[in-house]
C-alpha cells in the first residue's frame, strides 16, 4: 500500500513563491505519509492568460525550479510530481510537461501534455507545443504503477486508456482546470469515469480559485471519491490499495473483455 496525496494551490507569477508553497504543502504531504505527492499543471508558472509570458518563464528540465522540486522529494522522501513550463529552443513556444521526481534526485517519469486547450474561450497552442506520440512513461513504487497525464488530455479517453495499457494502476492527473460553463461538473465526471472505464485509482490535483475550480480528489477503481478538497489550499492524502485494484478488476474484468485497442491519428 502506497499513501498518496494531491496538493493544491494556486501559483502565480513569482516562481520561487510557488517553489516554497510547493514545499510547504510537500513536508505537510509527507509528514501525513504520503511516498507521492502531486502537485497541480503549472506549478511553476501561472498568469492570467496562457501567454508569451509562460515562455519566458520556461526552463530546461535540468533548470532551476525542477532542481528546486528535486530537492523537496529529497527532503520529503517522496516522489514528487508537478507540472513545469519546459524550455523549447527557439523561445517562442514551450512544453506543457509534467515530472516526477524521485527521492534519489532524478526524473522517473514525465509526461508532455498531447491535447491542447483549444477550447471555452483560450488558444493554449499558440504558446505551446504539442507532447509526441509516445509511449507512456511509468514509474514504481511499493509494487504499485503510476502514470502521468495533464488536464485537458482528461477528455479524451484513449489517452487514459493507452496509459492503463503501459501497466498503470494510479493515475496521477495535475490540472488548472479553468471555470466556465458546467466545467466543475465536467470535472468530477470525467475523473470519475477514467478510473471506473479503466478500473484504476486516479489521483487529480488542481489548481484553485483564482485561476482554476479547485475540488482535487483522489478515486478509486469503482469510481469513488476516496478524498477530495473543495475550493481551498491544501492537501488531501489518501491510502492506494493493492486489494481494492484486484477486487474491483475481478468484479469488472472491462480491460480484459474489450476488443478494441487505440492506435494514433496519422
Amino acid at each position: 500500500m502506497v499513501h498518496v496525496a494531491v496538493a493544491q494551490f494556486a501559483p502565480g507569477e513569482d516562481k520561487m513563491a510557488n517553489l516554497a508553497t510547493a514545499g510547504r504543502l510537500v513536508a505537510e504531504a509527507a509528514e501525513r505519509g504520503a511516498g507521492v505527492v502531486l502537485l497541480p499543471e503549472y506549478a511553476m508558472f501561472t498568469a492570467p492568460r496562457t501567454d508569451q509570458r509562460f515562455v519566458e518563464a520556461a526552463e530546461p528540465l535540468d533548470g532551476a525550479f525542477v532542481g528546486g522540486l528535486s530537492r523537496l522529494a529529497a527532503e520529503s522522501g517522496a516522489v514528487v510530481v508537478a507540472g513545469v513550463n519546459e524550455q523549447v529552443a527557439g523561445g517562442t513556444r514551450f512544453r506543457n510537461t509534467l515530472v516526477a521526481l524521485d527521492p534519489g534526485g532524478g526524473i522517473a517519469a514525465r509526461y508532455r501534455k498531447l491535447h491542447l486547450y483549444d477550447a471555452f474561450g483560450v488558444t493554449e497552442s499558440d504558446v505551446v507545443e504539442p507532447g509526441e506520440i509516445e509511449e507512456p512513461q511509468t514509474f514504481s513504487l511499493g509494487g504499485l504503477t503510476f502514470g502521468l497525464q495533464t488536464c485537458y488530455d482528461l477528455r479524451f479517453p484513449e489517452v487514459t486508456r493507452r496509459i492503463a495499457d503501459s501497466g498503470a494502476q494510479v493515475l496521477l492527473l495535475a490540472a488548472e482546470w479553468v471555470p466556465g460553463p458546467l466545467k466543475e461538473d465536467h470535472w468530477e465526471t470525467l475523473v470519475r469515469a477514467r478510473a471506473i472505464e479503466n478500473t484504476l485509482y486516479v489521483a487529480a490535483a488542481g489548481q484553485n480559485a483564482p485561476t482554476g475550480a479547485g475540488n482535487s480528489m483522489i478515486v478509486d477503481p469503482m469510481g469513488t471519491r476516496v478524498v477530495s478538497l473543495g475550493e481551498q489550499t491544501g492537501v488531501a492524502v489518501a491510502p492506494i490499495s493493492e486489494n481494492r485494484l484486484a477486487q474491483v478488476r475481478t468484479q469488472n474484468p472491462a480491460l480484459r473483455l474489450r476488443r478494441f485497442r487505440v492506435t494514433p491519428v496519422t
